[in-house]
């Protein structure tokens, strides 16, 4: 096990930086956003000038040359004011990461730099209807034709296609030496003829939409593939990581904000002689969920880290710890913060309820917390699969 990770100045100043941001907007925008059926594009703006959307892409294409460690700083920050971005997760996180890593020059100069200043946003697909959260079972297929790539499939429950200026899709081509099928990664422009896309009717209520997508005989240039076409894992999960690490801190930003509340709440709170918050029967719990969200921090920190250190297969172990952990707080702290105001946990004066359903988005997605569970008990400590 590695010493816990503490945090630097700079850390702490970005920290303090982007929490003054969140609190100039705060819940109530998010919830006039939704209410109103708009976008976070202000927000968005505003943390793009200020060089946080792009603080994990390279110096050269316009980034700030951190890391996952700087931009998951961020997010937590954003939604422990109650204000987070779900597409840092997929825009900058996932596809910014892949590109800088594996795409070609061509394709790092066309993106990174919009990616970066917030000017352009990229979605991400790979969840299919019958894959569930089985990679291997993807049946989006991408087939050579002369110079082009021809994609066909579907996809479903991505986030932001409707505001994305393109989308990475995942999909499958013929290994030419075995006839298997490997997975290829494809930028697919939104226009793109036969790039359609239909929204999916949600409970859960945010700024970005979820949308199902189709591809029927999308024809691609072969310069829209995205990296080696023989390392279509690698280049994945240099993507899927990132997105574990970066839902940890979405889930812990989250389970911060309400317990914050919720904290305040009980301080102030009076029915009896004494505030509600001095009753160790409101007090423990509080103090356990907090005890939860600091443990998921700590393991957050660490994949991000191994991450940013180049050490993928340490990282995919801790990304998928963190996400688990970070999802089961968060799940914990939006429970007991709703249950200790009671009635008005359930009020939209203390915008709480709704966290409820958001809360468990981080247990669903990207990977179930039973597909961790089985990550970890064969990756970690040798099991056999049942499956």
């Amino acid at each position: 096990m590695s010493n816990p990770v503490i945090e630097t100045e700079e850390h702490r100043a970005l920290r303090d930086a982007v929490a003054a941001l969140g609190k100039r907007y705060g819940r109530e925008y998010v919830a006039t956003v939704v209410a109103e059926g708009k976008h976070t594009d202000e927000l968005w703006a505003e943390a793009a000038g200020l060089g946080y959307l792009g603080v994990n892409l390279p110096e050269e294409y316009g980034g700030g040359g951190g890391g996952i460690v700087e931009l998951s700083l961020v997010l937590e920050e954003l939604g422990a004011a109650g204000c987070p971005l779900l597409m840092l997760v997929v825009s900058p996180a996932i596809c910014g990461t892949v590109i800088a890593r594996f795409g070609t020059e061509e394709q790092k100069r066309t993106w990174l730099p919009g990616l970066a200043d917030g000017s352009r946003k990229m979605a991400f697909g790979i969840t299919e209807p019958d894959a569930g959260s089985n990679s291997h079972r993807i049946t989006t297929t991408a087939r050579r034709d002369g110079d082009e790539w021809v994609l066909n499939g579907r996809k479903v429950f991505i986030s932001g296609v409707d505001i994305a200026d393109a989308t990475l899709i995942v999909g499958r081509a013929e290994d030419a030496r075995t006839g298997r099928l490997k997975p290829c990664l494809f930028i697919v422009p939104r226009d793109t003829p036969g790039f359609g896309r239909s929204p999916i009717a949600m409970e859960l209520a945010a700024p970005e939409k979820q949308f199902e997508l189709t591809l029927d005989e999308v024809r691609l240039p072969a310069e829209a593939l995205v990296g080696d076409e023989d390392a279509g894992l690698l280049q994945l999960f240099a993507g899927l990581n990132p997105e574990r690490i970066m839902t940890a801190a979405f889930a812990l930003g989250m389970g911060r904000y309400a317990l914050d509340r919720a904290v305040d709440y009980a301080r102030t709170r009076q029915v009896w002689k004494e505030p509600i918050g001095a009753h160790q029967a409101i007090a423990h719990p509080l103090a356990q969920a907090h005890i939860e969200l600091e443990l998921a921090h700590l393991m957050m920190q660490k994949a991000a880290h191994l991450y940013d250190a180049g050490d993928d297969m340490a990282a995919g172990e801790a990304a998928n710890m963190a996400k688990y952990a970070a999802a089961e707080a968060a799940v914990r702290a939006v429970d007991q913060s709703v249950h200790t105001l009671g009635g008005n946990g359930l009020t939209q004066e203390y915008g709480l309820a709704s966290m409820i359903t958001a809360a468990r988005v981080a247990r669903i997605a990207p990977v179930s917390r039973e597909m961790i569970l089985n990550f970890v008990s064969h990756q970690s400590l040798g099991l056999p699969k049942s499956y």
